[in-house]
């Protein structure tokens, strides 16, 4: 069973979603069958990388609010993030494009580790305050789970992997994506948002339910065929 994710290193709410659905994960029957695709979002593919711009900075300018009104606003969001463990520092989040990262990511899934690179992404952004469009920073991160250093240069110093970020947005606006997260559980059900971890475990239970109850009741004629093994006659 297939799980997709539509998320952005720079979105809080994936990170805390992302948490949520691991716990969810956990405590799943059928965990073990389930395989976690990480799908490509930029929310603001034309944001300027400035290290010199504090999250609470561009916040207040963007949104029209006062640094109170701000902080009062990202307290909310940092509270459900302790919800699950994590201890977010988002006034001194670096504000960065994430279009890099995002080709980081899918260089990673083509090796398996998309998950891995992720967790790192979202730490680097929300908890440690480091700038994940750098390629240094991008390069360490990559490195350190695993992926080959020559790899990670060649694909940050070109476009590589441009294509699949775009496919994977193409794909978000196709089935209706909205906004991040957005997850979507074996082709059959869309979860927006960081929804409580009950939320997923029972939608997993019933989509892993409905394709058991295909499997046992699926009725086969047989015919002449050729077999797995290649044995044709």
């Amino acid at each position: 069973m297939k799980v997709k994710i539509w998320s952005d290193v720079r979105c809080p709410f994936c990170y805390i979603g992302k948490k949520k659905f691991e716990n969810a994960l956990a405590d799943f029957q059928g965990k073990d069958e389930v395989e976690v695709e990480w799908k490509s979002y930029q929310l603001d593919p034309t944001l300027k990388t400035d290290p010199n711009v504090s999250m609470l900075d561009y916040f207040t300018k963007a949104k029209g609010v006062s640094k109170e009104q701000a902080l009062q606003m990202f307290s909310g969001a940092k509270a459900m993030a302790a919800e699950v463990g994590l201890n977010f520092n988002l006034e001194n989040s670096v504000l960065a494009n994430s279009y890099k990262a995002h080709r980081l990511i899918q260089l990673a899934k083509s090796k398996g580790l998309d998950n891995e690179v992720k967790e790192e992404l979202f730490k680097a952004h929300f908890v440690e305050s480091i700038n994940i469009d750098d390629s240094i920073v991008l390069e360490g991160l990559a490195s350190s789970i695993g992926l080959n250093s020559t790899e990670i240069k060649d694909t940050l110093a070109s476009d590589a992997f441009g294509y699949e970020v775009k496919q994977d947005e193409l794909e978000a606006r196709n089935i209706g994506v909205r906004g991040v997260p957005f997850f979507v559980i074996d082709d059959k059900y869309g979860i927006s948002g960081a929804q409580p971890s009950e939320a997923f475990l029972q939608t997993l239970e019933k989509a892993w339910n409905e394709d058991q109850a295909y499997k046992n009741n699926l009725k086969t004629t047989e015919g002449d065929s050729c077999a797995t093994d290649g044995d044709c006659i």
